[in-house]
C-alpha cells in the first residue's frame, strides 16, 4: 500500500508542503488532548480544566503545538497555485472551496445535535453534555477564518505581485496597534471588545505570507529575515513587554494570546513561516521515501475530518470513564506531573477512536454530485441541526 501510494503520486505534487500541512494538522489534536484536561464534580459532571494552570513551565510546550501559523502559510501557498489553476471563474472556485471547508463542519454539528438528546437520556449529566459541546465547537472558529482569509485571495494575489513579501507588513503593524491599546497605558478606557479587530489580521498575516511564497515573491533572504525577527520579536515580547507563556488560553488568566491572536502568535507565526521555507528542500527530499510519504497522504486526505471530529473521540473515552469515577489522566484534575503521564499514556487510544471514527466521518469529506430535492432536504435538515448544536453549545439556550 505504501508503494502504491508513492507510485500515485504526480511527479509535480510538492511534497514538502503537503508534509508541513499535514504537521500542522496532527499538532491540533495532539494540543487539545495534551493540554486539555476536565475535572469531575460531586454530581460526576465533566468540566475543562487546563495542566498549564499548574504547570506554568509547561507553556513551552504549546509553542511547539502551536502551528497555525504554518497552516495559514501553507493554506496560502497551495490556495494560490489552485486559483492559477482554476478550469473557470473565480466565483466558481470559491464556492468549491467553501464546500469543502464547509461539509464536515456541518456533518459533525448535526451528528451531535441528534446524539446530545440520546446521551442526556443515557443519564449523562446535562453539565457534561455542554462541555463536550463547547470542546466541539472550540476548533471550528478556525473554519470560518479560514474561509474569510481564503475568499481574500485574490486580493492576496494582486497585493503579493505588487509588495511581494512586505504585503504581509500592514497586518502585524495592525495587530501591534491593537495589542497597544488593549495592553498599554490607555487599557482601562480601550472597549473589550478592541481585541476582535485582531482575528482577521492576525490570522491573515501568515496567509498573505503563503500567498508570497507561492506567487515565488519569497526568497530565501527574506525567509531568513522572517525566522531571525519573528524569534526576537518573540523574546522581546515574552521577556521584556511579558505576554503570557502560553499560547493556548488558560482558566482564569485574564490575557490569552490566541483567542484573539496576539502580536506573539504573529511573532511565533513569521519564525516558523521563515523555518518552513528555509528547510522548503529538506522536507521534500525526506518526504521521497515511501514510508514517510504514505502517513502524510493519508493525513492530507482527511484534514477535515481530523479538525472536526479529534475531540469526539477525547470525549468518547472521558465520558464513558467519568462514570468510573476517578480515572487518571481522564477525570481528575491536571495539576500534577503523574496527571500528564497518564495522559500521554491515553492519547494512543484516542488516535485509535479517532481512526475509527474517521472510517465514517470522512464522508462529509467526499465530493458528491447535487442530490436535486431529496439532497436539498437533507442539507436543510442538517443546517437546522447544526443551527440547534451552536445555540447549545454558545449557551444560547
Amino acid at each position: 500500500m505504501v508503494s502504491r501510494i508513492d507510485g500515485a503520486t504526480p511527479a509535480h505534487r510538492d511534497r514538502a508542503v503537503d508534509g508541513l500541512r499535514a504537521l500542522a494538522l496532527t499538532a491540533v489534536p495532539a494540543g487539545h488532548w495534551l493540554l486539555g484536561g476536565f475535572t469531575r464534580d460531586g454530581d460526576g459532571a465533566l468540566h475543562n480544566a487546563s495542566p498549564l494552570s499548574s504547570f506554568a513551565g509547561f507553556a513551552p510546550v504549546s509553542w511547539v503545538l502551536q502551528t497555525l501559523g504554518v497552516f495559514f502559510l501553507v493554506g496560502g501557498y497551495a490556495s494560490v497555485l489552485s486559483y492559477h489553476r482554476r478550469p473557470s471563474t473565480a466565483g466558481a472556485w470559491l464556492r468549491g472551496r467553501m464546500v469543502r471547508l464547509g461539509r464536515p463542519v456541518l456533518g459533525v454539528t448535526a451528528v451531535w445535535a441528534l446524539m446530545i438528546p440520546v446521551l442526556y437520556t443515557a443519564g449523562v449529566p446535562e453539565a457534561t453534555l455542554r462541555t463536550g459541546a463547547k470542546l466541539v465547537i472550540q476548533p471550528l472558529w478556525f473554519v470560518g477564518v479560514y474561509a474569510v482569509v481564503t475568499a481574500l485571495t485574490p486580493c492576496c494575489v494582486r497585493l503579493a505581485r505588487r509588495c511581494g513579501g512586505w504585503a504581509a507588513a500592514p497586518l502585524i503593524g495592525s495587530v501591534a496597534v491593537v495589542d497597544f491599546l488593549r495592553y498599554g497605558p490607555y487599557a482601562d478606557a480601550v472597549p473589550s471588545w478592541t481585541g476582535l479587530l485582531n482575528i482577521l489580521p492576525g490570522w491573515l498575516f501568515a496567509y498573505q505570507l503563503g500567498v508570497c511564497w507561492g506567487q515565488g515573491r519569497l526568497s530565501r533572504h527574506a525567509a531568513r529575515l522572517l525566522l531571525a525577527g519573528g524569534t526576537a520579536l518573540f523574546a522581546l515580547l515574552l521577556l521584556g513587554l511579558h505576554y503570557p507563556a502560553s499560547m493556548v488560553g488558560v482558566p482564569g488568566e485574564a490575557r490569552t494570546n490566541s483567542h484573539p491572536p496576539s502580536l506573539l502568535v504573529l511573532a511565533l507565526a513569521s519564525a516558523q513561516g521563515g523555518a518552513a521555507v528555509l528547510l522548503h528542500g529538506r522536507i521534500g527530499r525526506a518526504l521521497r521515501r515511501p514510508a514517510l510519504w504514505a502517513p502524510v497522504v493519508v493525513t492530507n486526505l482527511s484534514a477535515m475530518t481530523i479538525l472536526c471530529w479529534h475531540q469526539t473521540a477525547l470525549l468518547a473515552t472521558a465520558v464513558p470513564a467519568s462514570f468510573a469515577g476517578v480515572v487518571p489522566g481522564l477525570t481528575t484534575t491536571p495539576d500534577s506531573a503523574a496527571w500528564i503521564a497518564a495522559r500521554v499514556a491515553w492519547m494512543p487510544v484516542f488516535a485509535a477512536l479517532l481512526v475509527l471514527i474517521a472510517r465514517y466521518a470522512r464522508r462529509f469529506e467526499e465530493p458528491r454530485e447535487p442530490g436535486g430535492r431529496a439532497g436539498r432536504v437533507r442539507r436543510a435538515a442538517a443546517g437546522l441541526l447544526a443551527a440547534g448544536f451552536a445555540v447549545f453549545a454558545l449557551r444560547l439556550a
